[in-house]
């Protein structure tokens, strides 16, 4: 046999054998007496059994009441505690953040980020992902991430962009080559000594491709690189120069090597937050996005 009863009809059982009385029960749950009477009346019909014994004078429990009040405090308890869990949710204190990532964004943003957000949520996990621009932009449209920290992508309606900072672009070179000294180098430098690059189609070689037609020159990498630690491996045995974010500079071993601002542009690449359009980002990861943010 199936029974149907409501939380409400368990919360007026519970509180009648509490407080022994029709008046106090309905005083302590702020409903009128006949309301409660009525409530108590349905459940009793409901179970087709009496619940609580009545006279003038007091309000006594029947065996098949006392059974069902263990059933109905611990139904009551696994409610009250499954609506905690979701307010915690809701308020950002429970749940996963799936950040899909530039590998400099990993290093630069996210560690400290994510030290500071676990001090008011420490029991919010995460799940990070590290992927190159084209992967990372497919991950975040597909909800295989809840979003990404890249350089700006390609305006497009399915995603949005919140810009973050401006990350410089730096010359990097031997702490013992002559440019290491000066405060600053124009990127025709780049065109007199041999250049090192990352690999084409990468959002670092957009930005130096960029700049190098805007400015016409002809610049033509010695060596690619597959990463930004292996372009700075190469430029610390002279095998050459390069252009690179400063942010992406953590990736690598800078040990024996010199960062010196780029001019005639100061060029930088902006990065930030992209996100899905039209989809609900759960709430404990917009509380990290504020922190990113902030």
């Amino acid at each position: 046999m199936r029974l149907n009863l409501s939380l409400r009809q368990l919360e007026v059982i519970v509180e009648v054998a509490e407080a022994g009385s029709f008046r106090a029960a309905a005083r302590q749950l702020g409903i009128s007496q006949p309301a409660l009477s009525r409530t108590l009346r349905l459940a009793e019909q409901a179970l087709g059994a009496r619940l609580f014994d009545r006279d003038t004078r007091r309000v006594t429990i029947t065996p098949a009441g006392q059974e069902l009040l263990h059933i109905a405090r611990r139904v009551l308890g696994d409610f009250d505690s499954a609506l905690s869990e979701l307010g915690h949710f809701m308020q950002g204190y429970s749940g996963q953040v799936s950040v899909a990532a530039l590998p400099s964004m990993n290093v630069a943003l996210l560690p400290s980020a994510i030290a500071e957000f676990r001090q008011q949520h420490p029991h919010v996990e995460f799940k990070l992902q590290e992927l190159a621009a084209d992967a990372l932009l497919a991950a975040v449209e597909e909800g295989r991430a809840d979003f990404g920290l890249c350089a700006r992508p390609a305006p497009d309606q399915r995603l949005r962009y919140q810009p973050l900072q401006d990350d410089p672009m730096v010359l990097v070179c031997r702490d013992d080559d002559p440019l290491a000294a000066r405060a600053s180098v124009p990127w025709s430098v780049l065109a007199e000594r041999p250049c090192l690059s990352v690999q084409s189609g990468s959002s670092i070689r957009q930005i130096v491709d960029g700049v190098f037609v805007r400015k016409r020159l002809t610049v033509r990498a010695a060596i690619e690189a597959p990463s930004v630690a292996a372009c700075c491996a190469l430029v610390k045995e002279g095998l050459g120069i390069a252009a690179l974010p400063r942010l992406s500079l953590g990736l690598a071993d800078m040990r024996g090597l010199a960062a010196i601002a780029l001019v005639q542009p100061a060029a930088h690449r902006s990065v930030g937050i992209v996100t899905r359009i039209g989809r609900t980002l759960a709430p404990a990861s917009l509380a990290f996005i504020k922190v990113l943010a902030g």
